[in-house]
């Protein structure tokens, strides 16, 4: 054998030696993960003969296009519930809706739920939340103790966002293409259905608010008042928007401004993605599959609601 292929045996055998040496780290991740979604309770005459309380069906449908399944979590059952289906989901959204952000069954059931992911989180459990609309406001009460809402009305509106500078190296946008942000920033592409919210004014003057979470964006109501529209915890992955990124994909009423451009759709899925992926990181898991198949949203069927609600489809329950 020549001197050169000697080498290139060696130098082959040696990388070879090297390659299957090293040590591998092999993150854990959950593939089959399930997100929970809070039910609301029913308060529309017109919906009170299908049930109890109800998810709009856009909720799911935006859940389960980012890669996850879902469970309807109803706010009225036991503290022994919450805390066992905490075990056993890998995320919970707080959707939009109406409801006493104090002392409704919603908000008593996301303070369980919110208090245990905190812990959880603190321990290395990994366990996302993500509110939207109201559930935006929700998460804004439970970190400051109080409400500290006020009028910010953006009703049936469709806006770019205002980002801030620690937009572009927050976990919720730093992988968005440059060319996205730049639509966001300049297109009508987010949906706003709300009457409240919070003032940049009063979030910044909150300690609480500040030390918890970044703001991302901000908007400009009816009445001029500057308001937070998507923030980030600083140390959990819990994640609000004031606006309704699932209409875009997944809502259709003609008499509302629900974007449906590309831009729109792009930035919906790039969200639904990102929480789910949120997700994946959680490992809480059902023990027995037939206990996580009869818990699933498959087992029930949403109802046409369009000639009687501002939602296609709702769920009931």
């Amino acid at each position: 054998m020549s001197d050169n292929l000697q080498l290139a045996a060696f130098t082959c055998l040696f990388f070879t030696s090297c390659i299957t040496a090293m040590p591998t780290t092999r993150i854990n991740t959950n593939d089959r993960p399930v997100i929970g979604i809070l039910t609301m309770i029913v308060t529309d005459e017109e919906m009170k003969p299908y049930g109890e309380t109800y998810i709009p069906a856009s909720y799911v449908k935006y859940i389960e296009s980012g890669g996850s399944r879902v469970i309807p979590i109803r706010v009225t059952c036991s503290t022994e519930y919450y805390e066992d289906i905490f075990k056993k989901i890998n995320g919970l959204l707080l959707i939009g809706g109406a409801a006493d952000l104090v002392t409704s069954d919603f908000a008593r059931v996301a303070k369980i739920f919110f208090n245990l992911a905190q812990k959880a989180n603190d321990d290395g459990d990994v366990f996302p939340i993500w509110g939207t609309c109201y559930g935006m406001q929700q998460l804004s009460v439970l970190v400051a103790g109080e409400n500290l809402l006020s009028k910010t009305t953006a009703e049936n509106e469709a806006m770019p966002l205002n980002f801030t500078a620690e937009a572009y190296l927050s976990r919720l946008f730093q992988d968005f293409p440059a060319d996205l942000m730049k639509a966001i920033a300049q297109e009508p592409l987010t949906g706003n259905f709300h009457h409240y919210g919070l003032t940049i004014k009063t979030f910044q003057e909150n300690e609480k608010l500040n030390d918890f979470f970044t703001i991302l964006s901000t908007n400009i109501a009816d009445n001029g008042a500057h308001f937070v529209s998507t923030i980030e915890a600083k140390k959990y992955p819990f994640y609000g928007v004031q606006w309704h990124p699932e209409v875009n994909r997944f809502m259709w009423d003609s008499r509302k401004n629900f974007p449906h451009s590309f831009h729109a759709v792009k930035l919906s899925t790039l969200l639904a993605e990102f929480f789910v992926n949120e997700g994946r990181r959680s490992l809480h898991h059902f023990e027995h599959p037939e206990e996580e198949a009869k818990a699933l949203i498959y087992n029930y069927t949403p109802v046409y609601a369009a000639n009687f609600s501002a939602y296609e489809q709702v769920y009931f329950f």
